[in-house]
């Protein structure tokens, strides 16, 4: 019980160490999962343990930080945290994502350098051990672009906040030279660029395996400040941004106990029913995309909504059936 109670204090001085601005009580309780009292009580060990903790005013509320980071003695990596980080590697090599693959394998060299050789030593019979008896399964599915030039743009221009120019091999213009803010990045079944052309506002989606000439242009760019990524990325099933509708699933009781740990969307509400099915209704748009997902499923789900739904669910049927020499009906 006390081991465990000093690696909490030990989490949450790490917390404090890596936040620029620092945690506040709330914050803490929330990150920890206690309550304020108890966060206050935690707090004040740490500072106890760690004597160079800041308070900073930050009204109406304070905020506590250790400024000068921890010593490596409390910083040494597991090689679980180890074998997380070269399974998350691996992960995205076999997609095809080889630039993040190569920053993950990167950091883990660095973390690796600044380790003392006995602790290296220590590590590694339990890190071979650990990878040799874990694996990913891939799944079928396309492999996403990743151009580290393209990447290095857009990511310069978002840090710079400037524009991006480029050639654009899709839409309703091939080839034309678009002058785009970005807005971030989405990662998929494809990878996009989110921004606005021009003096628009309105985020639009941007393969990056259709960028072409890609440069940081001088002319300055940043996105709305009320714009959220992720909640632009919520409007969608997957990528493909559309009218965004309320989706009515039922679930038939043989399919209710995958569906219960199921995440369909991050909107989702699930509703065990009477006769062991269960309800699963979300928002959002991207309904050739969700037909496509909810073909996996065969009898187990019913399309209750939107009529959309239903009929892309038809037509998608109807084009597999003609292609393997079956009538529509």
């Amino acid at each position: 019980m006390r081991h465990e109670k000093a690696a909490r204090l030990l989490e949450l001085a790490r917390m404090l160490a890596s936040s620029a601005e620092g945690l506040t009580l709330d914050e803490m309780a929330d990150q920890m999962g206690v309550g304020r009292r108890t966060a206050e009580r935690m707090r004040d060990a740490v500072r106890d343990a760690f004597p160079q903790m800041e308070e900073v005013d930050d009204p109406p509320t304070k905020r506590f930080r250790i400024p000068s980071g921890l010593d490596g003695i409390f910083q040494a990596p597991t090689a679980d945290e180890f074998a997380a980080l070269r399974a998350a590697a691996e992960q995205y090599r076999q997609a095809g994502s080889k630039t993040r693959a190569g920053a993950l394998l990167s950091l883990e060299q660095k973390v690796l350098s600044a380790i003392r050789a006995g602790a290296r030593r220590k590590l590694a019979p339990d890190l071979e051990a650990l990878l040799e008896a874990e694996t990913m399964a891939i799944h079928a599915g396309p492999r996403p672009f990743e151009d580290e030039i393209v990447l290095g743009a857009v990511r310069e221009a978002i840090k710079s906040l400037r524009r991006l120019r480029f050639r654009y091999a899709g839409g309703s213009s091939p080839g034309r030279l678009r002058e785009v803010t970005p807005f971030g990045l989405m990662f998929g079944r494809s990878n996009y660029l989110v921004g606005a052309e021009g003096d628009s506002v309105e985020p639009r989606t941007w393969r990056l395996d259709r960028v072409r000439e890609i440069t940081v242009s001088e002319a300055a760019g940043s996105r709305p400040p009320e714009f959220s990524l992720r909640d632009f990325m919520n409007r969608s099933f997957g990528i493909y941004q559309d009218q965004v509708e309320q989706v009515e699933l039922r679930v038939l009781p043989h399919g209710a106990e995958e569906a219960m740990g199921w995440r369909f969307h991050p909107t989702q509400s699930l509703e065990p029913l009477a006769d062991g099915g269960v309800m699963v209704r979300f928002t959002a748009g991207g309904m050739r995309e969700l037909a496509w997902h909810l073909f996996t499923w065969g009898d187990k789900v019913e399309i209750l909504g939107p009529d959309r739904l239903k009929a892309m669910m038809r037509e998608e049927l109807a084009v597999a059936a003609r292609a393997h020499g079956m009538s529509d009906s």
